[in-house]
């Protein structure tokens, strides 16, 4: 089938029925990052952005759109990797990030597990809830390296299926915490901003045009990732997905229709008794993780 300039398409979008060619399909994805960026005002003149760069595809391609995006746009762009410690995943991943970083001419800083907290997710127990405590640390460590960096906003490379996926474990896990700060953009005067302009744009979408585009980007998923809930929420809405074309987008988007209401209800956030670090309760999660591994024997003191 040909793609509606005439051209021979690439690409069938199940949603629409429609066909892609090459050319049409990356100027697409391109305008649809940009409407997500202008439409809920991600980026503003001057600001000072932190990339969260894994090295893998959806946060490759968020700083390659983020960068061409500023030549039209003042403002400044770094990037931050974290090191888990995972073997022949996240130390392969980071030569990628690093890889496209110096392409880009983009300043790159890694900060790691081991010189933060005296351990990595390798040194974790086999039974521990490996995604736990790295999901914990890994936010943790982003949000307190891009203060220390002066940025004001941290770009973050979730696409529609993370943030469906978000929207689902929130609603099962009966967080409502963490259900109320999804959205594109998360504010909050004790955190750094995150924003999300991937946030309209499919997973296979993204996969697709770092191919076309060829963004280096590490293929690899996570060895600790096959055993939890968002795997579970990912199956689940990958085959309502195929049976109804357009769930995701639903899910995300009947979130966006509460999100106002949501916010009315107001949550505050402290700061950390121990670290200083913001949290909702008096001891933040990584904090109270880190004394349980102390606790366990895994590590004797924390190198922060």
């Amino acid at each position: 089938m040909n793609c509606a300039c005439g051209k021979k398409g690439i690409y069938h979008r199940k949603l629409e029925g429609n066909f892609y060619c090459k050319k049409c399909f990356i100027k697409n994805i391109e305008k649809k990052f940009m409407r997500t960026v202008g439409e809920n005002k991600l980026i503003k003149f001057g600001d000072r952005i932190a990339v969260g760069i894994s090295g893998g595809k959806d946060s490759a391609v968020l700083l390659y759109l983020l960068n061409e995006f500023r030549k039209n746009m003042s403002f400044e762009l770094i990037a931050i990797s974290i090191d888990e410690g995972i073997e022949k995943y996240r130390n392969e991943s980071i030569e990628y990030a690093k890889e496209l970083t110096k392409k880009l001419e983009v300043e790159h800083h890694i900060s790691s597990f081991r010189e933060e907290f005296s351990f990595t997710n390798d040194d974790l127990p086999k039974e521990t809830k490996h995604c736990t405590y790295c999901g914990t640390f890994r936010r943790y460590l982003l949000n307190k390296k891009a203060k220390i960096l002066e940025a004001n906003k941290l770009a973050i490379g979730h696409n529609l299926d993370d943030e469906a996926q978000s929207v689902m474990m929130n609603f099962v896990r009966n967080d409502y915490s963490r259900f109320q700060r999804l959205g594109s953009i998360s504010e909050d005067k004790m955190l750094i901003e995150r924003i999300k302009p991937l946030r309209d744009i499919p997973e296979k979408e993204i996969t697709l045009y770092a191919i076309l585009k060829e963004i280096p980007f590490f293929p690899g998923e996570c060895p600790y990732s096959f055993d939890n809930l968002r795997r579970e929420m990912q199956t689940m809405i990958n085959d309502l997905e195929k049976n109804h074309p357009g769930t995701k987008f639903q899910i995300v988007n009947f979130y966006d229709k509460l999100k106002p209401m949501l916010d009315k209800t107001g949550g505050g956030v402290n700061y950390c008794k121990i670290c200083d670090e913001p949290t909702a309760m008096e001891i933040c999660k990584s904090c109270e993780l880190l004394e349980k591994l102390k606790k366990d024997g895994v590590i004797k003191e924390v190198a922060r």
